[in-house]
């Protein structure tokens, strides 16, 4: 088997995924507070990252880190986890699974947005149009269709849901500078953003959890969506010979997703869900062919 096909695989299975995780969200916050429901998925993570690396040999890895990268290690970890999955929590805490789950789609287009002004990288025409189609998509689904009245069905969840894409863009800033190992690096950061989940959590929602389905949906989260899904990526990306095309099975991922949302959550799909995803995968679209354009212009210079 080629390269370019195990990144396709490892591409799918992440994929897969992912298109499952907007529904284990609303599963575990029927019963759980977002602050509860991240300190379990936290939790289910660690242990999962950890007997990864301890499989790949790479445990020793966590121990051989400079101070600098320690300390770099606590400051990542109140981004992500801490920050960023309790704002995007608290958008699917507040907003049916099929508006928040696309509006988060959109952290890609912020993401370029932000490397203009912190990474210096120029800002495109396409850039400009992929933002507005975007952003179309965006009113569409937070109006539910509903856009000459500008009426949101949930401001602070429309709120919550953008601002994740912010917080979690601002993340991967941040990580262009990382030199630690990708996975040992994860793992660190909710480590140590652990303690600090634990206390707000204790402080405010306590710490008396409920057993059953909103119990398994956060384990199933913090194993899935927090550890394996990341380390499938990172191979498919490591195997990739051509990455735009293993980029481009992001775009299967919000469609699938809304049929776990139909058949598992029981959610009507609004027809401007329909609308606004494909404005939103529509835009991203367009984003992605700054990057397709960068590539085979690296592929002409060698």
């Amino acid at each position: 088997m080629t390269n370019q096909k195990q990144a396709m695989m490892y591409g799918l299975a992440t994929v897969l995924l992912w298109s499952t995780v907007a529904t284990a969200f609303k599963l575990a916050l029927r019963d759980l507070a977002p602050m509860q429901m991240l300190l379990i998925a936290c939790m289910a993570s660690i242990v999962v990252m950890a007997i990864i690396l301890k499989l790949q040999g790479r445990w020793h890895l966590v121990f051989s880190l400079s101070r600098r990268q320690y300390v770099q290690s606590v400051g990542m970890g109140l981004v992500n986890p801490c920050l960023y999955y309790f704002v995007l929590f608290g958008a699917f805490d507040r907003l049916p699974a099929q508006e928040a789950q696309p509006l988060n789609y959109t952290w890609a287009l912020v993401l370029a947005y932000l490397s203009v002004p912190f990474l210096g990288q120029r800002l495109r025409k396409v850039d400009i149009l992929a933002g507005l189609v975007c952003y179309a998509g965006v009113v569409v689904i937070a109006t539910r269709g509903q856009v000459t009245s500008l009426t949101f069905s949930d401001p602070l969840g429309v709120g919550f849901a953008l601002g994740s894409t912010l917080v979690w863009a601002s993340y991967w800033i941040i990580a262009t500078r990382d030199e630690r190992d990708p996975v040992v690096g994860l793992f660190l950061n909710f480590l140590f953003g652990l303690p600090v989940i634990a206390v707000i959590c204790g402080l405010t929602e306590g710490f008396d959890m409920p057993s059953g389905t909103s119990l398994a949906a956060a384990i199933y989260v913090g194993v899935f969506e927090m550890g394996v899904a990341f380390v499938l990526w990172s191979y498919a990306m490591k195997k990739a010979e051509n990455t735009s095309k293993v980029s481009n099975l992001i775009f299967i991922s919000p469609f699938l997703s809304l049929v776990f949302i139909y058949f598992i959550l029981g959610e009507v799909i609004l027809p401007s869900t329909y609308i606004g995803l494909v404005l939103i995968m529509g835009g991203l679209w367009l984003q992605q062919l700054k990057v397709k354009a960068r590539e085979a212009e690296l592929a002409r210079e060698q």
